[in-house]
């Protein structure tokens, strides 16, 4: 009989393969995403602290400190700017190509760019040529970042049944806090051994030329996982969309829309805490960056604990309460820790790094988990890194942001605590909406 409803047909349940799960090869496969995304969050890391510390001088030389810090910060924001373009490129290429295959062309490029701004001359060697190719760089990171989060979660959540899926979620978002240590300890260590005149010539190069070995280390692991068991059944039930990317806006609109939402405080707080309130502690409050550094260094350090403990929890009530939960969380403390911190106490600064830390790391740990289950597999590549793409890009403006709040208000002790409130409701109004959301059954039905 001739198909006539302009429908595909529907594919029968015996000619669609379950996905084979092995528990061996997801635990290679979350070490992978894992160390992928430490290197992702050390080269993010890397260049907040330089853009906090060491830009202004080296390629901004000729403007007035504010303005400088502010330029500075702008370019974080180019990279966040341009990670959409990149989610569609690489979100296309995971769906079509594989999980795996994508992932080695984005750490490979992202490796690479962060590597090379180690080598890069300053203002007073090239003059303007200088922030052009720091410029160029940021661009090219910006470009593979978006494809490379989302990637590493679905290697890891694509691995394991969806029961488990909270868990297995919230593994590669550790590469957060070890980002974060690893640039932490480094901006303690490098002090002690060099020189302050020194740090600001020729020390400040070294953090992003350990991106090479970091990248080394990546691709060996990468290579030597298997392709998901749900991008295998896709090809084996040859579901995969012609353009995933045009599928994802066409079949989940709404649902895009809600994971962008849900990421705005995962991201955002980790670009206002590391990287705003650095420059402003240093500029306003007047703490020394070693201070900063050791203090972000141990709020990082718990975040090794409570990652995993979030991601169980996820386990039991799903990630999208736990997004929920961290929300609310920050939403009650941004205010009361902006006011602390102003007594300007190494106490309080800890203080603040922990508790500013811990409640957006559940907003973190539920992040990966909320968005696999919203979208099909089909299109969940390309779905998750739109959503995550244009969150960070909004993300990636909060330092400026929040700098051109500070100069509006006179350094208003209360101007940080608008953006976290902010984004800490947008967040929990779609995590609410997320957490009433269920996939089917069968993930690669649409």
């Amino acid at each position: 009989m001739t198909n006539t409803s302009g429908k595909a047909p529907t594919t029968t349940p015996e000619a669609v393969p379950a996905p084979q799960y092995d528990a061996t090869k997801a635990r290679k496969a979350v070490w992978a995403a894992l160390v992928g995304s430490s290197l992702e969050a050390f080269d993010f890391y890397v260049f907040a602290y330089f853009s906090a510390i060491f830009a202004p001088a080296l390629f901004f030389p000729d403007l007035e400190p504010a303005a400088a810090l502010l330029g500075s910060f702008a370019f974080i924001a180019v990279a966040f700017v341009v990670r959409p373009i990149g989610a569609i490129i690489f979100g296309n290429l995971g769906d079509r190509i594989g999980r795996k295959n994508t992932l080695i062309i984005t750490i490979t490029i992202m490796g690479i760019a962060t590597g090379v701004i180690g080598l890069l001359p300053d203002f007073s060697t090239i003059g303007l040529a200088a922030p052009a190719l720091l410029l160029l760089l940021r661009v090219v990171q910006g470009l593979s970042l978006g494809g490379e989060w989302s990637g590493g979660i679905l290697v890891a959540v694509e691995q394991v049944e969806p029961k488990r899926r909270g868990f297995y979620a919230a593994l590669p978002q550790l590469g957060s806090p070890v980002g974060t240590t690893l640039t932490a300890s480094l901006l303690i260590i490098l002090p002690l051994l060099i020189p302050a005149e020194d740090m600001a010539t020729w020390g400040w190069r070294i953090p992003f030329l350990l991106a090479f070995p970091l990248l080394a280390v990546s691709l060996y692991l990468r290579l030597a996982i298997d392709e998901t068991p749900v991008f295998k059944t896709i090809l084996a039930a040859n579901k995969r969309e012609r353009i995933p990317v045009l599928a994802a806006f066409k079949k989940y609109p709404v649902g895009i829309i809600v994971a962008i939402g849900a990421a705005l405080l995962g991201i955002g707080s980790y670009s206002l805490m590391n990287t705003y309130t650095i420059g402003y502690g240093i500029s306003v409050l007047g703490f020394s960056y070693p201070d900063l550094a050791l203090a972000t260094l141990i709020g990082s350090l718990l975040q090794f604990v409570t990652i995993p403990l979030f991601g169980l929890l996820a386990n039991r009530i799903g990630s999208a309460k736990v997004v929920v939960i961290g929300a609310i969380g920050t939403l009650l403390v941004a205010f009361p820790m902006y006011f602390l911190l102003q007594f300007a106490t190494f106490q309080i600064l800890v203080g603040t790094m922990i508790i500013g830390g811990i409640l957006p790391t559940l907003a973190w740990a539920g992040l990966g988990g909320l968005m696999a289950n919203i979208f099909g597999g089909p299109v969940r590549y390309s779905a998750m890194a739109i959503a995550y793409a244009v969150a960070a890009a909004l993300s990636g403006a909060i330092p400026a942001l929040t700098q051109g709040l500070s100069i509006a208000t006179d350094a208003a002790w209360w101007h940080p605590g608008i953006v976290l409130a902010s984004i800490s409701l947008i967040t929990l109004v779609c995590a609410l909406v997320a957490s009433r959301w269920k996939r089917p059954v069968d993930e690669i039905a649409e």
